[in-house]
């Protein structure tokens, strides 16, 4: 007799690395939970300089997902639907920083953007423009690093969009950026979304790009990332609270999607 493959019915080596695959997630959060002093807990999420960390990972991530839309938009639509040779390449180019370890990131945007780099020397010897260390630094890290995820989200919307729709709305006379304003971008409405939603979460968390590109400056450039680790030196107990805080933002972010990411087929 043959093995009939139905839902409901796990064979047992599956689920024995499927259990092994969730600790593998689950027991490190269930680590940070078990050894959150929680007496002090509320004092160190409170503190002024977590709450300061996190007022400025909240502005750095939104406005490098707001970037990532405002740029990342036309460049899903040329790999989308163009026909512009070296496509592939250029999707690479765009995946890269997914793959990039993320000081290498911040060393490439020190060799772009930095005092002697291709695009920061002239800044700054013409206009005086010092773009590392600062706040905008931090807010071009968090971008470089999650840029990809909302290119990708979007061009992928854009290749399952049925375009008879937009033919249409042309047939009748419409302009192209009134198709782009009241057809395309409504049908395109769950990728924006996801894409801000992914990039946003990927800024929030970015690291190694900010601390070597934008420094590690309380209430200029500190996120919370680099408040966890600067908290790690001297107050391991505040590091594993604040870091806990970090966690509940991603699950409030996942929860956010789940319609996308936890819902059963």
């Amino acid at each position: 007799m043959s093995w009939t493959p139905r839902r409901g019915l796990t064979p047992l080596p599956i689920a024995v690395l499927a259990a092994a695959g969730a600790a593998l997630v689950a027991l490190p959060l269930a680590g940070l939970a078990l050894r959150t002093p929680w007496s002090k807990a509320w004092a160190a999420v409170a503190s002024p300089v977590a709450l300061t960390a996190l007022r400025l990972s909240l502005v750095v991530a939104t406005s490098a997902s707001v970037i990532a839309f405002v740029v990342g938009l036309p460049l899903a639509w040329v790999l989308a639907r163009s026909r512009v040779p070296g496509r592939t390449i250029l999707r690479g180019i765009v995946v890269l920083p997914l793959v990039m370890p993320p000081v290498v990131g911040g060393v490439a945007l020190l060799t772009a953007f930095g005092r002697r780099g291709l695009v920061g020397a002239p800044l700054y010897r013409l206009l005086g423009v010092q773009i590392t260390f600062t706040t905008g630094a931090a807010i071009l890290a968090a971008t470089f690093v999650s840029f990809p995820l909302m290119v990708l989200a979007l061009e992928a919307g854009l290749r399952a969009m049925d375009l008879r729709l937009e033919q249409a709305a042309v047939t009748l006379g419409a302009s192209r950026w009134y198709v782009l304003r009241r057809v395309t971008l409504p049908l395109l409405a769950p990728q924006i979304v996801a894409g801000f939603v992914l990039s946003w979460a990927r800024a929030l968390g970015e690291f190694g790009a900010t601390i070597t590109f934008a420094g590690n400056l309380r209430g200029v450039t500190q996120t919370l990332p680099l408040a966890v680790f600067q908290e790690l030196q001297t107050d391991p107990g505040g590091a594993v609270a604040l870091s806990l805080s970090l966690v509940a933002i991603s699950l409030a972010v996942i929860v956010g999607l789940r319609a996308r990411f936890l819902s059963a087929p």
